[in-house]
């Protein structure tokens, strides 16, 4: 089986080439190209294009995105390139070379009014460009492979992992710059998610593609529900144990009006993954447990 990954040097891609099953050839790719990667620059469809032409995969795992929340609202054109043009140009290939594609989606897809779990058949409404311009990677998706059973969505939330940049691994350096000195670091309580491990993460994409899945939308997060001030108190908390932190740092609590972003959040994006997890035969990972793994891998 031959795939092709986007992506590749980012905190999910290394967790998924570090989790390729047997049998599988990867064609691994990322926007700077390097050593046994790919050069793909995911904001050109025509190279998104030529490269699903070129290499005829039977899945493209779109793994990479313009992430950058923030920077979004001053570079929407840019945002919408990468997570609503490559979609779209993937799977317009595909029709061509008959693959399938896995498009990893986000919870900011939905607007955090709810304040239940949001299952994957309910309608997306979008905060911020970030968000729109991943929901219009879905429905580019749906627009081109719909009804075919040849593209999966797989929308994930607050992704943390031992590489890369992420929440955990600033909350770490955080806790070992202000505990050292005697500072506090605040951070927000009343956004609450589901912090999502990469290591969780790239092994329901395997699953998805080795048991080729027809589900059109799935839902994957670790179990239980935290806010970010919830995870920043657990990072100081299991670093200490690990011996990665002689101490912590004070976390106070803020809310966000005391924490104004460019970028609005939604302030309740938990995910419904039951019925994923039944069709992947996966079982739940405790968020807390998954982060000891994440820093343990430190």
């Amino acid at each position: 089986m031959k795939i092709l990954l986007t992506g590749a040097a980012g905190q999910l891609g290394q967790a998924l080439r570090q989790q390729v099953p047997e049998g599988v050839q990867l064609i691994a790719t990322s926007r700077s190209g390097g050593e046994g990667l790919v050069g793909l620059d995911l904001a050109d469809a025509e190279a998104c294009r030529a490269v699903v032409h070129e290499h005829r995969p039977d899945w493209v795992l779109n793994g990479g995105a313009y992430t950058a929340v923030d920077k979004a609202e001053s570079e929407p054109e840019l945002a919408l390139a990468v997570n609503g043009g490559a979609p779209r140009a993937f799977a317009e290939a595909l029709l061509d070379t008959g693959g399938r594609l896995l498009q990893v989606s986000t919870d900011f897809v939905f607007n955090g009014q709810q304040g239940s779990p949001y299952r994957p058949e309910q309608a997306r409404d979008p905060l911020g460009a970030y968000g729109r311009t991943k929901a219009a990677g879905e429905e580019a998706l749906e627009a081109v492979l719909g009804g075919s059973g040849r593209g999966v969505i797989l929308r994930t939330s607050w992704v943390m992992g031992p590489v890369g940049k992420n929440f955990a691994l600033t909350m770490l350096r955080l806790h070992r710059e202000r505990g050292a000195s005697g500072q506090a670091l605040g951070v927000v309580e009343d956004q609450v998610g589901c912090p999502t491990s990469t290591h969780t993460l790239a092994a329901a994409c395997w699953r998805i593609i080795t048991a080729s899945i027809r589900e059109p939308v799935l839902h994957w997060s670790d179990s239980g529900a935290a806010s970010w001030y919830d995870v920043a108190i657990a990072v100081g908390e299991l670093a200490l144990e690990l011996g990665l932190l002689e101490q912590t740092a004070r976390v106070n609590p803020l809310t966000t009006a005391e924490y104004p972003l460019p970028a609005q959040r939604p302030c309740y994006s938990l995910l419904d993954c039951s019925g994923s997890r039944k069709t992947l035969d996966l079982a739940p990972t405790s968020w807390r447990q998954a982060l000891r793994q994440i820093l343990q891998a430190l």
